[in-house]
């Protein structure tokens, strides 16, 4: 395992002109009855994802309110990342896949090798979905220590044989953490469950104000024209994405707009090894189009890159079969732009029906509610604008470290 220091330098004070400074106290309040605690995140990736990015702006807060808060990344080569992702994360979210004796024996082997090489000696230990989620099983932890497992996918209906496998190891933890309450399955035995949806940090690089110029820069720089509509569809290459769906839509809105270009934007993590098959079929699907743009962080596109093309997009799209929770939706609302997503996972808590967007269930639907904010930009505005009071109610990354503090303070006192 690697120690990872967040990238992230923000301190609770800065979010002041965001959230009350009454919010604030009541944070700082909470944060007093575990003052000095100790704990540990660990994930599979440093860099990519949803998880990562959260990580690098929440534990700064953490650090900030007297937590002594650490970042290990678990090693593993290619065939563990990809039993991970095409068994376990793909088998947990429904898919219809086998788990051979000697893909268990490899996921066991990996997760007891990094069992070895920890200190995971922490008050509160916070593991992140499936890739470490063994570790439990070989780790000699101390009697004080309270396990938490966060789980970030959509449960609702995993594989049942990789569930069973998974199970046993999620029943040595003394909580879970889940996005939503659908999530959360009635053969769990775990002391304590807890339901705290991800959120954003209007603060971060990604989704902080950016002048004009720089957006209009950043276009230019990858030929994309701002005077003609953008659909946007932020997420990684991946069959539960959708990508090809995405561009289905986007075919369709062409036939009426001609003018409207497509931005698909990812960030290839060393986690996913299936992004590259998935990018490169996506990439044959959208052919020689030239209004297509596969966008990644392979040539250049980083945080403040995707940041200025959500800012400069007409509409968001996400085109998920399922999703954990999809963060890109609140990051689009953040910034004003109404979103057109599939009723799936965490999507319909942030998308509000003909209020910041709209909820679709195919590609048609899709496509022609994009056409309707196209065509209406005055009622595209008036649902932008709905989103961003959306998000700041409910999915900012204050109320985030609020709801970890309730429950570590829970399990201290348990």
């Amino acid at each position: 395992m690697s120690l990872v220091e967040p990238s992230g330098k923000n301190k609770l004070d800065d979010y002041e002109n965001v959230v009350s400074r009454e919010e604030i106290k009541k944070i700082r309040y909470l944060a007093d009855r575990v003052q000095g605690s100790s704990v540990i995140h660990v994930n599979s990736t440093a860099f990519g994802g949803g998880v990562a990015e959260i990580l690098h702006r929440l534990i700064p807060l953490m650090r900030d309110v007297g937590l002594n808060t650490s970042w290990g990344v678990i090693d593993g080569d290619l065939e563990f990342f990809t039993i991970t992702k095409t068994k376990f994360h793909n088998g947990l979210q429904g898919e219809d896949v086998s788990l051979s004796k000697e893909e268990k024996e490899k996921y066991l082997q990996t997760n007891k090798m990094n069992a070895e090489k920890l200190n995971l000696d922490f008050d509160f230990v916070i593991i992140h979905d499936s890739q470490p989620l063994a570790i439990a099983n070989y780790y000699s932890r101390k009697p004080w220590s309270k396990w938490i497992w966060r789980c970030h996918i959509d449960l609702s209906n995993p594989n049942p044989f990789i569930w069973e496998f998974v199970l046993k190891f999620i029943k040595l933890y003394d909580a879970a953490i889940f996005t939503m309450k659908d999530y959360v399955r009635e053969d769990l035995e775990v002391r304590k469950i807890a339901i705290i949806p991800p959120s954003i940090d209007p603060l971060s690089d990604k989704n902080k104000p950016l002048p004009e110029s720089q957006i209009l820069s950043i276009l230019e720089k990858y030929d994309v024209d701002p005077e003609r509509p953008i659909i946007t569809q932020v997420s990684r290459f991946d069959p539960w994405k959708d990508p090809l769906g995405a561009i289905d839509t986007y075919r369709l809105v062409k036939k009426e707009i001609p003018e409207v270009q497509l931005l698909l934007i990812a960030s290839m993590a060393y986690d996913d090894p299936e992004g590259w098959y998935w990018y490169e079929k996506t990439a044959r699907h959208a052919g020689n189009d030239y209004d297509i743009h596969l966008l990644t962080n392979m040539i250049g596109v980083g945080n403040v890159e995707v940041n200025a093309f959500q800012r400069a997009s007409s509409v968001a799209l996400l085109k998920s079969i399922r999703e954990g929770f999809g963060l890109v939706v609140a990051e689009a609302l953040w910034k004003g732009v109404p979103v057109v997503g599939s009723p799936v996972g965490g999507i319909p808590l942030q998308v509000i029906d003909g209020f910041n967007g709209f909820l679709v269930n195919n590609v048609k639907e899709a496509a022609e509610k994009i056409i309707y904010l196209l065509k209406h930009p005055e009622e595209a505005k008036r649902m932008g604008l709905n989103g961003i009071n959306h998000v700041k109610k409910n999915f900012l990354i204050i109320r985030h470290l609020k709801d970890y503090l309730k429950l570590l303070i829970e399990l201290k006192v348990t």
